[in-house]
């Protein structure tokens, strides 16, 4: 019988049946489609992970390197708050710095967003120790989106505030001032508040110049002749045990001031610690009777006026006694004295005559032209006003002689001696570089060969007289001692007094004036229980000239030119002589030459 189904192959070795093939395909197509969704899943769970770490990632970075997020930037311009601003370096006449700014990081929070205040403030304080927790958690639990809690931290201390991870906590970019000398020129740097703002010295006066100009501010300091005015101070300081000295090193051309130094100090980075002592500027600021110094400027006078010359000669062999008051020598002569030994022996009594000659009118108006009687114009805000009598009568007359009875800056004192030596030239003294070595134009207030006089007495002093100690060999020092006593409650006191010496140098064609001062010096076995300005005050403005005498290219002499530009008469004493004939060629006919660095 006949098969309705045609007849199927039998399914022998190696035949393949058309049912199994079909369903080997349908396999395959499942599992490529399985792999597609596998593969296709994998891309995009691989995405989503790559998205997440890396939204991680540049939050981490963001809180890093970007101080804090867009508060910070609002933060910025709130007012009230100044934005950071580079502020200019500062400089000496050589161009090394002395001033600069750097960046810092402060830290502040936003109390909206700290979840607990106080347990913030614990871990806060266990790595920024000097943070008082109290005072902390008053300041995160305020109602504000913005409170300082710590200005300028060191990088340690940042680091170890962003390990803390804490909400609401975080750190502003700023600037810091830093003063890399430390206190080697704190009085006349000055120094800043946390907010950039000059708050002393330079700092302060110069405030919207550092602010707005980049360009360094060079001043005329010499950090180097700074340093060597400090040390010799602080010398002098220790061995008289003394409360504080001061020194000016200026140029007698330009008034150009190389070093200027106030002790005690303070250091700049640290002003905020400092006391009123260590920040008060006694070379600009504090005002002195300053004693002998003032013998110089009273000599100026009676030789200038013509009511004296310089042969002429007073008696010296009692005191004066006038009213209640009575004027005497320290080391008396009993003699009579001529206008070199005046200066000479320091005689109070022939200064106080000589005054007497010339009158207290003339006196007055010639301490006037000397800037004696106005305060001192420098790039400073710390200037001290000039103390001196309103009804001036001739006891006043007779005391300012010999420098009681007025009391003047340090500062002022060295600009009328720079007046006396370089020609009879008034100069205005200046912390800012000149860029030439030239005067800037200042009048003339003494004879040019008044001035030869006084550099002559001045040299005596040094040679023969009570400034020994301050002569430094081979720069032809010239100058003058000064012990003041200092006033009282009552009167003046006996065991409190001010020792100075000033001086110029080299002496026969001056460069720079050199002043020092030590307040209160206490006598010690060395100087025989002396503590006077020539035992105390000279040897530091000898040691600082020999110092800077090579550092500035002066080249040292061996003997004092004497040009005869006037025979001595045989009636003169022999110092009488001495100082006559001590005339230069410098500046003879009022020149002033260039100064060199």
């Amino acid at each position: 019988m006949m098969s309705r189904f045609p007849e199927q192959p039998s399914a022998g070795v190696g035949s393949v049946s058309p049912l199994n093939v079909a369903m080997r395909i349908r396999m395959d197509g499942v599992r490529k489609r399985a792999l597609d969704v596998g593969r296709n899943r994998l891309i995009v769970t691989g995405v989503v992970i790559l998205l997440a770490f890396g939204s991680v990632g540049i939050r981490l970075t963001n809180l890093m390197l970007a101080d804090g997020g867009p508060l910070v930037r609002a933060d910025e311009t709130k007012p009230g708050t100044r934005p950071v601003v580079s502020r200019a370096d500062i400089v000496d006449r050589n161009g090394f710095l002395i001033a600069t700014s750097l960046p810092v990081s402060s830290l502040y929070a936003d109390p909206s967003k700290v979840m607990d205040p106080v347990d913030a403030a614990n871990r806060l304080v266990r790595v920024l120790p000097g943070l008082n927790h109290r005072i902390l958690v008053e300041k995160l639990q305020r109602k504000q989106q913005f409170v300082w809690l710590k200005r300028g931290l060191t990088p340690d201390e940042k680091y170890q505030v962003n390990r803390l991870g804490i909400p609401g906590i975080r750190f502003r970019r700023e600037e810091s001032r830093v003063y890399p000398h430390g206190p080697l020129a704190a009085h006349v740097l000055g120094y800043t508040d946390t907010d950039a703002r000059g708050i002393a010295g330079v700092e302060h006066y110069f405030d919207d110049r550092l602010a707005s100009v980049s360009a360094p501010l060079r001043l005329s300091i010499d950090i180097r002749i700074q340093s060597f005015m400090r040390d010799a101070l602080f010398k002098a300081m220790a061995e008289f045990s003394a409360i504080g000295a001061a020194g000016i090193v200026a140029s007698a051309r330009t008034g150009e001031i190389l070093a200027m130094v106030s002790l005690p100090d303070f250091d700049p980075n640290t002003a905020g610690t400092a006391d009123s002592g260590s920040t008060f500027n006694r070379a600009t600021k504090g005002v002195y009777e300053m004693g002998s110094t003032f013998k110089l400027i009273n000599a100026a006078i009676a030789l200038d006026s013509g009511v004296v010359d310089i042969a002429d000669a007073y008696d010296a062999s009692r005191p004066i006694r006038i009213s209640r008051f009575t004027i005497s020598d320290f080391h008396p002569e009993k003699r009579r004295l001529s206008v070199p030994e005046i200066i000479i022996h320091s005689s109070n009594i022939g200064a106080a005559k000589m005054a007497l000659d010339f009158g207290t009118d003339r006196q007055r108006a010639y301490l006037e032209r000397l800037g004696m009687l106005d305060a001192a114009i420098l790039e400073l805000p710390e200037i001290g006003t000039p103390l001196y009598p309103q009804t001036w009568r001739d006891i006043n007359t007779m005391t300012i002689a010999f420098g009681h009875g007025i009391a003047v800056t340090p500062l002022q004192l060295v600009g009328g001696i720079a007046a006396l030596v370089n020609g009879g030239y008034r100069i205005n003294p200046t912390l800012l570089a000149h860029e030439t070595g030239d005067t800037d134009g200042s009048s003339r207030i003494l004879e040019a060969r008044t001035s030869e006089i006084m550099r002559g007495l001045m040299r005596l002093v040094v040679t023969h007289g009570t400034g020994k100690r301050a002569n430094a060999e081979g720069y032809m020092m010239g100058g003058k001692t000064g012990t003041a006593d200092k006033p009282g409650s009552r009167g003046y006191a006996d065991n409190r007094h001010i020792a100075s010496f000033v001086g110029a140098f080299p002496i026969n064609a001056p460069r720079y004036v050199v002043f020092a001062m030590v307040d209160e010096p206490k006598g010690i076995e060395r100087t025989f229980n002396y503590a006077t300005g020539g035992w105390v005050a000279a040897p530091v403005v000898g040691s600082v000239a020999a110092a800077m005498g090579p550092l500035l290219g002066i080249s040292p002499v061996l003997t004092v030119p004497v040009p005869a530009s006037r025979p001595a008469n045989d009636d003169e004493r022999p110092l009488v002589a001495e100082a006559a004939r001590f005339v230069t060629t410098a500046d003879r006919n009022g020149e002033h030459h260039g100064e060199t660095q």
